[in-house]
């Protein structure tokens, strides 16, 4: 047998089920399923991390909107400014806004909030959810269009009057009261995030300028779409006067996103350790066949094969194992996720999650992460005992034998 050919014969002779020595074979058996599971896990795992994380961003993006323009002191985002962005960006969605802090009663029942006050016909093009509810309707004067949660937690439905109560007062002889004002329900929204859903809703900009007593040319800030926020956000910032300032969706939610990350990468490191602790029986595995076959290795050594060759041989003996798992695991997570997504198998909570099924996203950046740090793992795992079949001294085990 040329010198050649020996390294993938004797992987190919160590691999076979050995009835005299049963339970390195079973040793063997049981690190390939291990890395196979763990594998699959994190497959899942990740792919479902992703998921969720880019359902509640989708959601965030509509409801805190891509970018919104401030104004730094009153009077500096108007109409002007709304029109000079619109001249410069022909290609952004922009929806100028008045709002205020309100307080909903309906009964003896209250609940905080926000009053948007919109160009609906704006405003459909920025908001996504919005434009859903409304579909060909579109509210008027002193009509307002609530969330799902608000509606649920109040009891109303389309058409039923709600009062809202805002914090800014009016004057009247020696005291001050709120300003209340009664609102006809055309629409409800469902953005899926019941937090929103209860705390903001939309009337007409002429109903909240109204009641406010602002100029018409006016605005508490512009609401802005586009699918590239983070890209444009500083283009558009120097085009911006003195007096006004824009902020970006995820600079309100850094700490949210963050937690995401960091739990997303803690399960990674967890998920990896089964992965590693399968690993353990590739080295358990691999001792034990040295072991067994000392004399077999002495003898080859005896007979010119290279410390090099037997090394080589225990490695890729770790290296199959290994590689088998991983790619069995890959292709169980691959086929795990095609089953999740094609057959409505787990049904969540709306008023809990983003989405009523599950969301999945494997990346491949992901993707590679598992396959690399697993194959690092094994070749780890492989390479000491691969080593000590290389040392073992031929004259001891020859005479011992």
């Amino acid at each position: 047998m040329s010198k050649q050919s020996i390294v993938p014969y004797l992987v190919k002779r160590f691999l076979r089920f050995d009835k005299d020595q049963p339970f390195i074979f079973l040793s063997a058996l049981l690190a390939f399923t291990g890395i196979a599971v763990g594998v699959m896990v994190l497959v899942i795992a990740m792919s479902l991390m992703n998921g969720f994380d880019n359902e509640f961003k989708k959601k965030l993006t509509v409801m805190n909107y891509p970018l919104t323009i401030y104004p730094r002191f009153y009077g500096s985002v108007n109409e002007d400014l709304l029109f000079t962005l619109e001249d410069k960006f022909p290609d952004l969605a922009m929806s100028p806004y008045v709002t205020s802090s309100v307080i909903a009663r309906s009964g003896s029942v209250l609940e905080g909030g926000y009053l948007f006050g919109v160009d609906f016909k704006y405003e459909k093009r920025v908001n996504s959810v919005l434009a859903e509810a409304l579909a060909d309707e579109t509210p008027k004067k002193f009509q307002v269009v609530i969330g799902k949660s608000l509606k649920d937690e109040l009891d109303l439905y389309i058409d039923d009057k709600l009062i809202y109560i805002f914090t800014e007062m009016d004057p009247g002889g020696l005291a001050v009261t709120p300003k209340i004002k009664r609102f006809k329900i055309k629409g409800i929204f469902d953005s899926g995030l019941s937090a929103y859903d209860k705390a903001y809703a939309y009337t007409t900009m002429e109903s909240m300028q109204k009641i406010m007593h602002l100029p018409s040319n006016q605005y508490d800030g512009i609401h802005i779409f586009t699918e590239h926020p983070q890209e444009l956000i500083e283009i558009i910032r120097k085009e911006l006067p003195v007096g006004a300032t824009i902020k970006g969706w995820w600079q309100d939610n850094m700490n949210f996103f963050a937690a995401l990350e960091l739990e997303k990468r803690s399960l990674f490191i967890v998920l990896m350790l089964i992965i590693l602790i399968a690993a353990i029986n590739i080295i358990s595995s691999l001792l034990m066949t040295v072991m067994n076959r000392r004399s077999e290795i002495a003898l080859l050594l005896s007979l010119g094969a290279s410390a090099s060759e037997i090394r080589r041989v225990f490695l890729y003996l770790g290296i199959v194992i290994g590689i088998g798992g991983i790619v069995t695991g890959a292709l169980l997570g691959l086929s795990g996720l095609w089953i999740l997504s094609t057959f409505d198998l787990i049904t969540l909570p709306e008023d809990v999650y983003p989405t009523s099924k599950l969301a999945l996203d494997l990346s491949m950046v992901d993707f590679f992460s598992i396959m690399g740090g697993a194959f690092v793992i094994v070749i780890l795992s492989a390479w000491y005992p691969a080593k000590k079949a290389s040392e073992v001294d031929v004259l001891t085990v020859l005479r011992n034998e």
